[in-house]
């Protein structure tokens, strides 16, 4: 008697099974519509062309070129799909979250922000330490010419310079970005930089008594050339038609992470002799805000399709190395820089708190830490 074998697939090998007519997956499914996504970031891949078109863009981007027109034209045409500036119907309204790192950034800008600071903003200038007006001009009185020289300096760079990057907010990023979380974080940012201004601007007003000294600061853009400097390179990336928003994003990271660090040291460096706490205290909830603007800038920058190349950013950043710092790769100098980056421990009966966080909002997930091994 004839016996027949028969061959079992092994284990797995599901391959003629599906080939079977009579299989249940050879049975064509029914096609499921999916919702419609709701602005969803769209995802790409740099080609040869594009890296090559990037290139040839960071080379004609200086006003006046040649080729200007061209290359913005080209620009614009290689962020139509960058999902943060695509055109977003849904922006007008907040909720569905689709950026929740966008919007956790947003919600520590709120979580750091004291509606007292708009009331006591006065009498942190004015109360130099508690003990009035009188000592906080006293303090002021006790700097030799060249420290005071030196600080006026400092107050008006930032007087002007939070304007500058409002300036940028509001003509460039507010408008141009589509990711309502981005949009409701540069909205706070906004409020944030006047308030800083008006800051440095009172602080102007109560130290400097001369009318024309205090007018040659209000203006320091025009009468002061190394805050003139500063403030044109700001200003060329603010109205260059053809910079990237990549290019543009890095730029205004360098004002307010590079720009800003050294003034802040220098008022830090009063606070380390004790000298005029209330200056040194708005100085400290300052520079933590900026230092959250520049953290925001980098995680934008992260969600770019189109980036500039790793040379081009080099260049954007050396170049306002050199404006800013004199000295490059050598041992800090400050010792009290490292303080900039600790988290202070202060007694609520014996000062104002600089180490704010109101409650119920996210904690601060990151850490600043001073090194002297990265590359500027």
């Amino acid at each position: 008697m004839a016996t027949t074998t028969v061959r079992r697939a092994p284990f797995g090998d599901i391959s003629n099974q599906e080939n079977c007519a009579g299989s249940p997956r050879a049975a064509k499914k029914p096609r499921v519509e999916e919702p419609p996504a709701l602005h969803q970031p769209v995802r790409h891949t740099n080609s040869q062309e594009e890296k090559e078109t990037t290139n040839l863009l960071a080379e004609q981007m200086e006003v006046g070129s040649p080729r200007e027109e061209e290359a913005a034209r080209l620009m614009r045409e290689l962020e139509k799909d960058e999902p943060l500036l695509q055109e977003n119907p849904r922006r007008f309204v907040m909720f569905p979250i689709q950026y929740s790192d966008i919007w956790e950034f947003y919600k520590k800008a709120v979580g750091k922000f004291l509606p007292t600071k708009l009331q006591r903003k006065k009498a942190v200038v004015l109360d130099d330490g508690g003990g009035g007006p009188v000592e906080g001009h006293v303090d002021w009185e006790r700097l030799k010419p060249q420290e005071q020289h030196f600080i006026k300096h400092v107050l008006a760079f930032f007087a002007a310079s939070d304007g500058i990057v409002n300036e940028n907010l509001v003509e460039r990023f507010s408008s141009e970005v589509q990711v309502t979380e981005a949009r409701c974080f540069y909205g706070f940012q906004i409020a944030i930089e006047n308030i800083h201004s008006e800051m440095y601007s009172l602080l102007i007003d109560t130290y400097i008594k001369d009318k024309a000294e205090k007018e040659y600061l209000f203006n320091a853009v025009e009468t002061m050339p190394c805050v003139k400097r500063k403030a044109d390179w700001a200003l060329k990336w603010i109205n260059s038609k053809t910079a990237s928003f990549g290019e543009r994003i890095i730029a205004f990271a360098a004002v307010e992470g590079i720009f800003f660090s050294g003034s802040f040291a220098a008022i830090f460096w009063l606070k380390k002799r004790g000298l005029m706490p209330g200056l040194t205290f708005s100085n400290e909830l300052i520079s933590r805000d900026e230092g959250l603007h520049c953290d925001f800038a980098c995680l934008l920058f992260t969600k770019l399709v189109h980036k500039p190349s790793p040379q081009r950013i080099r260049d954007i950043i050396t170049d306002a190395v050199t404006i800013e710092q004199e000295m490059y790769k050598v041992e800090n100098p400050f010792d009290f820089m490292e303080n900039i980056s600790l988290e202070g421990k202060t007694n609520f009966f014996e000062k104002r708190v600089g180490e704010y966080q109101k409650t119920g909002v996210m904690s601060d997930k990151s850490e600043h830490v001073f090194t002297l091994n990265a590359d500027f």
